[in-house]
């Protein structure tokens, strides 16, 4: 068992995401894909959410059913054993339209005083 408990690994999502935000603001896509570590970073963020969401175990992601856990997971699945499979504009989407509203959620698991550690 990790020694990080399911409060880090959300924590760790919600940085991600403010980590992507951040390197993606006030770029279009056309800037993104011209700058290929830019877009390697933000596929790391990706996969560090996935892998987060993977080690976050059921009973807590029954907490928050509105959240695509399955998603995050086979997002980071794919580009971390299918790399070659991964399409910049469908990271650059995801980046842009289906990260921020996650944090509300992520927030309020968080904030939930009836989930024990």
């Amino acid at each position: 068992m990790s020694s990080r408990n399911w409060r880090s690994r959300v924590q760790d999502i919600l940085v991600a995401i403010e980590t992507i935000q951040q390197r993606i603001q006030s770029l279009d896509s056309q800037a993104f894909e011209d700058h290929p570590i830019l877009v390697e970073s933000v596929i790391y963020q990706l996969i560090v959410i996935g892998e987060a969401a993977a080690n976050i175990p059921q009973e807590i992601k029954q907490q928050a059913p509105e959240l695509p856990w399955r998603q995050m997971i086979d997002m980071r699945n794919v580009m971390a054993h299918a790399y070659f499979r991964v399409e910049r504009d469908i990271v650059w989407e995801t980046a842009c339209n289906n990260l921020t509203p996650l944090v509300q959620p992520l927030r309020d698991l968080l904030q939930n005083p009836f989930i024990e550690q």
